[in-house]
């Protein structure tokens, strides 16, 4: 009896503390309304055991009402949605249940592509983290989101890796690689690589490890003689002819993928097979690589 009367009177307090933003929300020019959602710390006080039914009804409600709006556009009913609202009531749901997943996929869904918040759904990511400690699919949407949408690659790369870990799926340790390579992290992609070889038992993934690997040692000893010209003239060299006249390289390496490598205009190495077989350059092709071409992507 005691308990229903302190949670009561919690409810009571919460409603008139409320109450000026209830008013302020009822008087916006909008016709579907999120409405206000308390703290989570305040929620999580008053639900006690109920906090994980509260988090899935946060979660269900922003579908709701992001359905709601949809329903509106269709009908040609132009409506700013309530983002900053959505993304509250999102992370309260985290809060309240951290391993909530049906709120990890409507903000990877609705606040990348839609609003270009990556950033703050990485956040959230990194919160569930902490608890979805066996969960593969928080760090490959961290690690989509940092390359795709932030171009931070080497965070990329940490998260990727991750994932990797966890599912065992070799795609993932690819891109952590290739994520690597695009921070200018090359020499940690050759670390990450040798390791994966080492653990893999899977005859044919070892293989594709083994592909990338030689791929990343080749654009490293260009890099490192792109270092040195660049000590010694304090400039990129115009092409990686240069190198070779200068003795910095003995001959061009060789892309195990039958792309070719050359400088970018920012003075980066790269390939025109971008690290993947049947995507070099469609003229000049090495001859090495036709034969390449027919084993298909990997």
């Amino acid at each position: 009896m005691k308990h229903l009367a302190f949670l009561l009177l919690a409810m009571l307090v919460l409603v008139v503390a409320t109450a000026g933003q209830a008013r302020r929300l009822a008087d916006r020019p909008i016709a579907i309304k999120l409405g206000y959602t308390p703290a989570a710390e305040v929620q999580r006080l008053l639900a006690g055991e109920h906090r994980l039914a509260l988090s899935e009804l946060s979660v269900i409600k922003t579908l709701f009402y992001f359905g709601s709006l949809v329903e509106e556009w269709k009908n040609q009913v132009m409506l700013p949605p309530e983002y900053f609202n959505m993304y509250k009531t999102i992370e309260t749901a985290v809060k309240l249940d951290p391993y909530n997943m049906d709120a990890y996929y409507f903000a990877q869904s609705a606040f990348t592509w839609e609003v270009g918040r990556a950033r703050e759904v990485n956040v959230l990511l990194d919160y569930g983290m902490k608890y979805r400690t066996d969960d593969w699919y928080l760090p490959y949407f961290a690690g989509f989101n940092a390359a795709f949408f932030l171009q931070e690659y080497e965070q990329a790369a940490q998260y990727m890796e991750r994932a990797a870990q966890l599912s065992g799926n070799p795609l993932f340790a690819r891109l952590a690689s290739r994520f690597f390579y695009e921070a200018g992290r090359t020499e940690l992609g050759v670390a990450y690589l040798q390791g994966m070889i080492e653990d893999e038992r899977d005859p044919q993934q070892k293989k594709a490890y083994e592909l990338r690997l030689q791929a990343l040692l080749a654009t490293r000893t260009i890099e490192q003689a792109l270092a040195a010209w660049r000590s010694q003239h304090g400039a990129a060299p115009r092409d990686l002819q240069q190198l070779l006249a200068a003795g910095l390289l003995e001959e061009l390496p060789q892309d195990p993928y039958g792309g070719e490598f050359f400088l970018d205009e920012t003075g980066r190495v790269r390939t025109t097979s971008k690290f993947a077989l049947g995507l070099r350059a469609a003229t000049d092709d090495p001859p090495e690589a036709k034969g390449a071409e027919k084993a298909g992507p990997q």
